[in-house]
């Protein structure tokens, strides 16, 4: 019986543990690449409202690949509109394996999640509507083996 009680308090500690790590995240969301196959010509889109311009971010690009994925790396082009109409478009080289092809990502199976800290202590200038729209910028017309692209806020305390 105390084995059972100890083996019950240790899952809630686990429990406890893990959701407390995304207690701070205040934006979260994947898409998925349409049939595996992503169009050069084909951007993923998120829209996250803003309201607190005092405090500053983790800006987190988050990768989902197959292990057949054939490169080592991902370049993107994250395009972001502002809420007073101004865009910015910036080229992100987002490394996934090391040069013996080991995957930096998490994962179980042939598909690793990897989370590149895009902009850490990133203060949005204003409030209201971000839109982030993402585009491979591989030399390929047509990438195999991502399988999904989101991007994730974590507010700093």
């Amino acid at each position: 019986m105390l084995h059972k009680s100890i083996s019950v308090l240790t899952l809630l500690a686990a429990i406890f543990f893990l959701s407390s790590c995304q207690f701070n995240t205040v934006y979260d969301k994947i898409v998925s690449v349409e049939g595996g196959e992503w169009d050069k010509n084909k951007s993923v889109h998120f829209e996250v409202e803003i309201s607190d311009t005092i405090s500053s971010y983790n800006f987190f690009i988050v990768v989902h690949n197959t292990t057949d994925y054939r490169y080592s790396n991902l370049f993107l082009f994250l395009s972001t509109h502002f809420p007073n109409g101004n865009i910015t478009r910036d080229t992100i080289e987002c490394i996934l394996a090391d040069a013996s092809g080991k995957w930096y990502g998490k994962g179980w199976g042939n598909v690793k999640e990897t989370d590149i800290l895009l902009k850490p202590n990133l203060i949005f200038p204003l409030s209201g509507k971000y839109k982030f729209f993402i585009q491979q910028a591989m030399r390929n017309d047509t990438l195999t083996g991502i399988k999904r692209i989101g991007i994730r806020l974590d507010k700093n305390d």
